[in-house]
């Protein structure tokens, strides 16, 4: 599996930028990639995702950072080679899209990926039912509440840091899908704490 996490301008991926991508090979923790790159000319900006990702107007708008196209490239050779390139992570279809969009833009033409995910909600949802738990759900909006933050304090580590960082995501990701999956601790950040229904 490829565990990642973007950091984007906004939430639609044909109005809106990647500006950061985390990655981590699952099967091989210690390979990790971090990039960063300058939103497309014309993309939207939202500052509600600046708020998030903690990138200043002037970070994201560098003209000496790579393109959307070039971070592409590069999670691309970054997957070469892996036995499993299925994208793993929370809401992950959402970086998904917006990595194809960034794809299409820049013309490439040999993309790698499927849409077949593993997304951390659906993983953890099915083990808090399968040990007799009911999964939050936010009352107001009568859909779940289990998010990332949910699902780390679920597996017994703290929460990603505040503002978002794609690797930091990644990161917390893998930690995660191998608590759920396997009931196994994976990257030595969070060896020191326990898994708490073990």
């Amino acid at each position: 599996m490829l565990v990642l996490d973007a950091e984007m301008s906004g939430l639609e991926p044909t109005l809106h930028s990647v500006v950061s991508l985390g990655a981590i090979d699952f099967e091989h923790p210690e390979r990790r990639l971090y990039e960063e790159c300058r939103v497309w000319d014309g993309a939207k900006v939202e500052d509600e995702a600046l708020a998030v990702n903690g990138y200043s107007l002037a970070q994201i708008t560098d003209p000496t950072k790579q393109t959307e196209g070039e971070l592409v490239r590069k999670l691309i050779a970054f997957a070469e080679g892996m036995a499993d390139i299925t994208f793993a992570g929370q809401n992950v279809y959402v970086d998904l899209y917006f990595l194809q969009a960034a794809a299409r833009r820049a013309g490439h033409t040999a993309w790698p990926f499927a849409h077949r995910i593993v997304d951390i909600h659906t993983l953890a949802w099915e083990h808090m039912v399968k040990r007799g738990l009911t999964p939050p759900v936010n009352v107001e909006k009568r859909h779940s509440a289990l998010n990332l933050q949910a699902a780390c304090m679920y597996c017994g580590i703290p929460e990603e840091p505040k503002p978002h960082n794609a690797l930091s995501g990644a990161k917390v990701s893998a930690e995660v899908v191998s608590r759920l999956l396997y009931d196994k601790k994976l990257l030595p950040e969070f060896e020191k704490y326990e898994i708490p229904w073990l």
